[in-house]
């Protein structure tokens, strides 16, 4: 690659690098064009589908705001709509709180503490139809579970065949399948706090509720925000442990928006309906998205 002797020295760096770079985006450029082709390319396809009528092996009708209208007017919907809110409601803070404590437990040093936070951890890895499997047996009518209910004096119908209790169930085994990933996430933001601070809270009589208070939770707000936000979008879209532990019963009391989506797009093949679900359930996921922003903000 000639460069021209008069250039300075500098200037012939910068020359080179510009080639560099040129080269570099080429050969980069057909593997970026096959991810946004992937990646956007349904995305936006759902998107213009969400506004037609289209049925597999049908034609696709253009019907504007028809399947907005449909979606108002649809009880399944609205119900769907609720018990994934419901389900959000139990599960995110759980979670949250989950990996803020586990992380804070394992955070000090201590003998055999890798082995707690691989233990911790373990459940993210797992197959969640595996873990699905385990949990609808657990939650049974003959399961340890109900054994354990009955042994202290309380009902010990299964809970999954129960329309009250079957959410507290799939909230509880969302919480022990994905608690470990925030757990890592505000264990590596706990690692890099200063430690002046504490040590001198301690100093001043401060208990460890005041020190996490006063001075660790104010330096975590851009984790918990973050886990917030991907935490509600994972509620907003559960699917697989709803279909592996309750497929939607007992009478739809665990339907959730994805599991209408599914039905919809795959049984009853109104692809259109089921875009329409789609860019719905997006809206709402980015509208809770940015209400969490504004009210717990982050840090700069």
């Amino acid at each position: 690659m000639a460069v021209p002797a008069q250039l300075p020295a500098r200037g012939a760096r910068r020359v080179i690098a510009r080639r560099e770079a040129r080269w570099g985006l080429l050969f980069v450029l057909p593997a970026f064009l096959l991810f946004l082709a992937f990646r956007f390319g349904p995305a936006i396809a759902g998107l213009v589908l969400g506004f037609m009528d289209y049925t597999i092996g049908g034609d696709a009708e253009w019907t504007g705001l028809e399947n907005a209208r449909r979606l108002a007017d649809d009880p399944v919907f609205w119900q769907a709509l609720r018990v994934t809110a419901g389900y959000t409601v139990l599960y995110v803070p759980l979670t949250v709180a989950a990996s803020v404590g586990l992380a804070l437990l394992v955070r000090r040093g201590f003998r055999g503490v890798g082995l707690f936070r691989s233990v911790f951890f373990l459940p993210v890895v797992t197959s969640l139809v595996l873990v699905a499997t385990i949990f609808s047996w657990v939650f049974s009518s003959d399961g340890p579970w109900s054994r354990i209910l009955g042994w202290v004096g309380l009902p010990d119908d299964s809970w999954l065949a129960s329309s009250t209790l079957v959410l507290p169930a799939l909230a509880l085994v969302g919480v022990w399948s994905h608690f470990g990933y925030g757990m890592l996430i505000v264990l590596a933001r706990l690692q890099d706090l200063p430690r002046e601070q504490e040590e001198a809270a301690l100093t001043d009589g401060a208990g460890p509720w005041q020190r996490f208070r006063w001075i660790v939770l104010p330096q975590l707000k851009p984790v918990l925000f973050f886990l917030l936000v991907i935490e509600t979008t994972a509620s907003f879209q559960v699917f697989d442990l709803v279909y592996a532990m309750t497929g939607g019963g007992p009478a739809r009391a665990s339907y959730t928006l994805v599991m209408a989506l599914y039905d919809q797009g795959f049984k009853y093949f109104d692809l259109g309906y089921a875009s329409a679900i789609g860019v719905a359930l997006f809206v709402m996921t980015l509208v809770v998205a940015l209400i969490q922003r504004l009210t717990l903000g982050r840090d700069k």
